[in-house]
């Protein structure tokens, strides 16, 4: 039997955007390796008004992926913080509103929270 997190890889890079952080998301959210997303993105939080997650790369989400998903959105609105997620791809968006997710968690995807965050010129 093989160890999930030698055959799948998640990687991710962040962006400050003012008082907004976006991670951009490459590879698969799944079982084995969504600690290193949660362990990343519950550092971000203090620091951050909004943490916006960008899922262009994303591949792949399970179950697990699915939990670690709204276990940031608890942990960032329990901080005073928000989580958002961008640029899902179709099979995402359909697993969100298969599971009724995406009713509650509409605000996600609605409107980037750095575009409400900008700096002024000066």
């Amino acid at each position: 039997m093989t160890d999930a997190t030698s055959t799948t890889v998640l990687t991710f890079d962040t962006e400050r955007k003012g008082d907004s952080v976006i991670v951009h998301c490459h590879g698969k959210l799944v079982y084995g390796v969504c600690d290193q997303l949660t362990t990343k993105v519950k550092q971000l939080i203090p620091e951050s008004k909004c943490v916006v997650l960008d899922l262009t790369d994303l591949t792949h989400l399970d179950s697990m992926g699915l939990g670690t998903l709204v276990r940031l959105y608890v942990s960032a609105k329990s901080a005073g913080s928000s989580l958002q997620l961008i640029n899902l791809a179709p099979r995402i968006r359909q697993l969100l509103g298969m599971t009724n997710l995406s009713v509650p968690l509409c605000s996600f995807w609605s409107r980037p929270c750095w575009h409400t965050t900008k700096q002024r010129a000066g």
